[in-house]
């Protein structure tokens, strides 16, 4: 069980200080551009910021990033995609979560030019748990997903949270899909982040 600390961590102007449990999620939320993928990549320690983040007692700046970012998995709004196939990108697949977003064993052959929009975030998703991190950054993680994929996405993500006890900050716009994954959230207005009960 484990739990993510960010305290004082400052992008731009925005400050952000939160605890998010063990098996918690906590939506983030505020207008375009305000900073919250910016806030997501601080947190995953790919951009310079201010503030502390830890993971239980473990701070990002005590850790190489390679081996912060296994542990602190971000799911960026925009997956980048290195090689042709699709197997390319996995190093443990489960076929079992792969089946919960509608895939077959057999995608690992595909190549990626053949797949969708869609098809691409879900495999991300996937790429993302199949690493197995203990805490989850999920910068929009359903955006480009119909609603019966974003119903399963949810579920498989939501599962993963309750049976790793992972804490996850989960970005989205969607005030019902936050009411469907999380009991808090944040949100920024101007350079203030507030927190709300659901």
């Amino acid at each position: 069980m484990s739990s993510l600390t960010i305290e004082a961590l400052r992008v731009q102007q925005v400050v952000l200080d939160v605890t998010v449990k063990d098996a918690e999620i906590v939506c983030l939320s505020g207008p375009s551009g305000s900073g919250k993928s910016l806030l997501l990549r601080a947190m995953a320690d790919l951009i310079p910021h201010q503030g502390r983040v830890r993971l239980d007692d473990i701070g990002c700046d005590t850790l190489p990033a390679h081996q912060w970012r296994r542990q602190v998995g971000l799911l960026p709004a925009e997956s980048q995609w290195w090689r042709d196939r699709v197997g390319d990108h996995f190093t443990d697949p489960e076929p079992a979560w792969f089946e919960q977003l509608g895939f077959s064993m057999d995608v690992l052959d595909w190549e990626l030019a053949r797949c969708s929009t869609g098809e691409k975030q879900r495999l991300a998703i996937l790429r993302l748990l199949c690493q197995r991190p203990k805490a989850l950054l999920l910068d929009e993680p359903t955006a480009s997903l119909d609603p019966g994929s974003v119903s399963q996405a949810e579920t498989l993500l939501q599962n993963y949270v309750r049976d790793t006890a992972a804490p996850a900050i989960w970005v989205t716009h969607d005030p019902q899909q936050q009411q469907r994954v999380a009991r808090r959230r944040l949100v920024i207005h101007h350079d203030r982040v507030v927190e709300e009960q659901l």
